[in-house]
């Protein structure tokens, strides 16, 4: 049985907890929040376990195993740090850090101390995710050309973050599992319309090696919510709506196949339009999944594919799009000597 303690009860936290106590590896020691009117919430959903607004009563705990922090990121480093400081493995809520030096300080304390950390990239666990890395690694699509994600909304607009740092992370996260093409730069252009002076709409575009291209809109001003990836390949084209209950993904046989004829200025174009079927997606809540394998990590001493690297990775492609957004959009190198690289089949 691992022992959790869960600090931060605000939107995501009770996701956290509720998980965690319907997993029977694991046991909700305390839930921790600043803000007593949380903590009455939690009481109130969650009366068998134990609150308090000190943080230091997970950290001080011997009976405490692991820790989840759901919280902002710019309190992250320091939780996650005591954390790793008081022997106990991490679960941090998406980004990692908020920024690259943190991140590399708390990889390598979870290292020198044989700890886990994941970061939590819940869409790499969902059903349509994990599908579409099967569809990719059976090179059903063949090589890709492009991945291009609207992400938008009426907003949770954050008090901390702009909306790069709050949306972004998604796509770099499912970017970074499914897409085997290094990224070798980045470029962004986004605009600030509120005085606190955080963009709240963004446009960022990743140059991947072998001439792949993704593209990120993101929005906290729309009217509507969207949620639509396509990415595009030689043989397929896939498209994703995650908001559609039933065939969320559909993959077409269409595209377009070019000859060059009597000289490079005489294209042949011919088009093609085969069928298109919708595969079969395993339907679980993408976080119990998650916070499983987390256990499972544990357990059996295993790296978890969305490790302290991962989101460190994720981290350094926010960093990048923020040196671009502040620079009128300059086309910002992904320096390979600065990458922290995982394995590329």
């Amino acid at each position: 049985m691992i022992n959790v303690g869960v600090i931060g009860y605000g939107y995501w936290g009770p996701n956290i907890v509720r998980n965690f106590t319907q997993i029977k590896e694991t046991k909700v020691s305390c839930i921790c929040d600043q803000s007593p009117d949380r903590i009455n919430q939690a009481q109130e959903s969650f009366p068998f376990i134990n609150t308090s607004t000190n943080e230091d009563d997970i950290f001080s705990s011997d009976d405490i195993q692991a820790v989840a922090i759901v919280t902002p990121v710019s309190t992250h480093f320091e939780l996650a740090k005591k954390a790793l400081e008081h022997d106990k493995h991490v679960f941090v809520e998406k980004p990692f850090t908020a920024n690259v030096a943190q991140a590399e300080e708390l990889i390598a304390l979870a290292d020198q101390k044989g700890l886990k950390i994941m970061v939590d990239h819940t869409f790499i666990f969902t059903g349509a995710v994990q599908k579409i890395k099967e569809v990719i690694d059976n090179d059903d699509l063949g090589d890709l050309n492009y991945y291009d994600s609207t992400r938008v909304s009426l907003g949770l607009f954050q008090h901390d973050v702009n909306v790069i740092w709050d949306l972004a992370p998604h796509d770099f996260s499912i970017m970074d599992y499914v897409i085997k093409n290094k990224p070798i730069a980045i470029q962004a252009q986004g605009a600030a319309h509120f005085e606190n002076g955080y963009e709240n709409i963004a446009y960022i575009t990743v140059y991947f090696e072998n001439n792949l291209i993704g593209h990120i809109n993101a929005n906290w001003l729309s009217p509507v919510k969207v949620r639509t990836t396509l990415i595009g390949g030689q043989k397929k084209i896939l498209v994703w709506d995650d908001l559609k209950p039933d065939e969320k993904i559909k993959i077409y046989d269409r595209g377009v196949h070019v000859e060059s004829k009597e000289g490079i200025h005489k294209l042949l174009v011919e088009y093609r339009s085969g069928d298109m079927w919708s595969p079969r997606i395993e339907h679980q809540e993408a976080l119990k999944k998650e916070l499983e394998y987390f256990v499972h990590c544990i357990e059996q001493d295993e790296r978890p594919i969305n490790d302290g690297r991962a989101g460190l990775r994720v981290v350094q492609m926010l960093e990048l799009t923020d040196q671009s957004l502040k620079n009128d959009g300059k086309l910002i190198e992904v320096r390979a000597t600065q990458w922290v690289s995982r394995t590329y089949e």
